[in-house]
């Protein structure tokens, strides 16, 4: 087996894998999406932790079961098993008795050092890379007092002034959102105007006590390493500590779409379409984590990653136990 990636979704189906007693190889670009938070949260027994220092406890863990992990990234990957209806059989390929195609498949994957390594499975869970507002200061903080979940950070600046950085309209939700966790909130129109913003949008504004300013956002001031406001393109300078922006989601789904999985676009990026384990619609290619959305927290990753390794366990068995059957 192969897991692409090793943040919470890969590490989690790497431990099930491994304890499965299936040979698993990890390939690890080491780029994870919450490498910019000091901490996450919301993860039961983990609220708080360290993100790197979540990572090194999974790569030990995996790594009591015989999981392999290497520090590189998948340049190529191509599946190998396909077989034709009439049950004529192409290289590494199974089919069952009747000659229907079964979901056993290999897969030749091709890592950037040059090693190529085969494997019978594959999980992608390559995650996906938050493309910032290009306001100046935003990428410099992000992930300190430059936020984007209140469920993830909401709780450790509650109560202070938040600004929030429109990107569309759906950033009315988020200000009305964080809302939750303070009363001085202002919502910053950006590029946004204000003809955009429906009766609707401003009538809950105003019953969650948003301040709504219309104008560009030219950049974030900072004194002592602290956000201490926003400067508009007319020069008016507004106080906020906290600053709440939508990064542009771009997931990493090239491996995926190179092996023809059918993908579905939504608001926020394009996705496989995968069943509730994550098998996609390529026999023998699972995905799991923010490779299949952008909402999936550290802890529904983990979880989904923990789904896909244990349909892979099953999947398995059936093919081996048909095979032996059919000799």
């Amino acid at each position: 087996m192969v897991v692409v990636g090793g943040g919470a979704a890969g590490l989690s189906a790497a431990l099930v894998l491994g304890r499965a007693r299936r040979r698993t190889l990890v390939v690890d670009a080491g780029e994870p999406r919450n490498a910019p938070s000091s901490h996450m949260q919301g993860y039961l027994s983990r609220d708080g932790m360290a993100p790197a220092e979540f990572l090194a406890v999974g790569r030990e863990e995996i790594a009591r079961y015989g999981v392999e992990l290497v520090r590189d990234r998948v340049t190529d990957v191509t599946r190998d098993g396909d077989v034709t209806r009439d049950g004529d059989v192409t290289r590494d390929g199974d089919v069952t008795r009747d000659g229907d195609v079964t979901r056993d498949g290999d897969f030749t994957v091709v890592l950037g050092a040059g090693r190529t390594v085969r494997a019978r499975r594959l999980v992608v869970a390559t995650g996906l890379q938050d493309e910032l507002p290009a306001v100046p200061g935003v990428a410099e903080r992000f992930g300190r007092d430059v936020l984007h979940c209140p469920f993830c950070h909401g709780w450790e600046v509650r109560d202070e002034p938040f600004g929030v950085l429109a990107a569309g309209p759906a950033s009315v939700h988020q200000a009305l959102m964080v809302s939750q966790w303070s009363k001085d909130v202002t919502l910053f129109l950006h590029t946004v105007a204000e003809e955009e913003l429906s009766g609707q949008d401003l009538r809950r504004l105003a019953a969650a006590g948003v301040d709504v300013v219309p104008g560009e956002v030219a950049e974030l001031l900072v004194e002592d390493d602290r956000l201490t406001g926003v400067r508009l393109a007319d020069g008016s300078v507004h106080a906020r500590s906290v600053l709440y922006v939508a990064p542009r989601p771009v997931p990493r789904t090239g491996l995926l779409e190179r092996l023809g999985t059918a993908m579905d676009e939504t608001p926020f990026g394009t996705y496989p379409v995968v069943d509730p384990t994550g098998l996609t619609t390529v026999p023998g290619v699972w995905a799991a984590g923010n490779a299949i959305g952008f909402a999936e927290q550290v802890v529904h990753a983990a979880s989904g990653g923990y789904r896909a390794a244990a349909a892979i366990v099953g999947d398995l068995l059936m093919a081996d136990l048909d095979a032996a059957v059919t000799g």
